[in-house]
């Protein structure tokens, strides 16, 4: 297979794939629960696409309602777990599923429960992704329930894995709409006269030297659910992110990674044009 082959795949051709090399009671056990994570994002979207933002939404919904969050995720980790190893996609998708143990569901809702009335802070570009997101979302309602309608009338219920895989991706369409319709509740969307270009923030445009590899680079300070390093938007909450809120431009920053510290030069700070 190509490199263009290879980046022109869909999702659901990558899952057939992926199934394709496991033994017949492995595959049992995964198809599921992929096929539901495909119809949510979309069968027939490119695998090169899918964000890590994207797989972090899915995994949060499902640890936040799912009985038995492992059985669901693990799955889907394992198949981009492949999905690199094979080249499919030039990140690791697999490693922004966070798997919680059964002891931090409580803590994790009781954390939930103190943030659901701050604001969330989005560009303009965020909220119109969230906005075509909730749309999208509302648009599969009625495939979802004629697939139901199809899968109730295919024999015994009680063994109908089409109709539970379909069960399961109804519950977390909703969920997620209703996710979605609050968070736009209480956005605020940035604008370029709101961004102080004296220190870094969200909605910050900020220009790095990367001091270890000698390149330059960009990029955009978001707030943690409009994270897109393909788009060049990384999250306030991650490493660098972390390291450069409330610098100023001649700053130098640390941050820790796998193969050790990396230096980074604040060159410059725009706000969003």
């Amino acid at each position: 297979m190509t490199t263009e082959q290879r980046e022109e795949r869909s999702l659901w051709d990558a899952v057939q794939d992926y199934l394709g090399t496991l033994r017949p009671e492995e595959k049992a056990g995964r198809q599921q629960e992929l096929r539901v994570f495909a119809k949510w994002y979309g069968e027939a979207k490119q695998l090169k696409n899918l964000t890590a933002y994207d797989v972090e939404s899915y995994a949060e919904r499902i640890a936040q309602s799912a009985p038995d969050p492992s059985g669901r995720l693990t799955p889907l980790k394992e198949f981009f777990s492949h999905a690199k190893k094979e080249g499919w996609t030039t990140d690791n998708l697999a490693t922004h599923i966070k798997i919680r143990k059964s002891g931090t569901k409580s803590s994790a809702k009781s954390a939930a429960t103190r943030v659901k009335d701050e604001p969330i802070r989005l560009t303009a570009e965020g909220y119109t992704a969230k906005q075509q997101e909730l749309e999208e979302l509302k648009a599969q309602r009625s495939d979802i329930a004629d697939a139901l309608r199809l899968a109730r009338a295919d024999g015994d219920i009680r063994e109908n894995s089409p109709l539970e895989a379909e069960r399961r991706r109804q519950s977390f369409v909703e969920g997620r709409i209703r996710d979605l319709e609050a968070e736009l509740k209480r956005s605020e969307v940035i604008q370029g006269e709101d961004v102080v270009t004296t220190k870094a923030g969200i909605g910050s445009i900020v220009t790095l030297w990367d001091m270890v590899g000698e390149v330059q680079i960009k990029y955009t300070l978001v707030n943690t659910n409009e994270a897109n390093i393909r788009a060049q938007k990384i999250s306030v909450q991650s490493p660098i992110g972390r390291a450069l809120v409330d610098r100023g431009v001649g700053e130098i920053v640390e941050v820790q990674a796998p193969s050790g510290v990396i230096k980074y030069r604040l060159d410059a700070i725009e706000g969003l044009s």
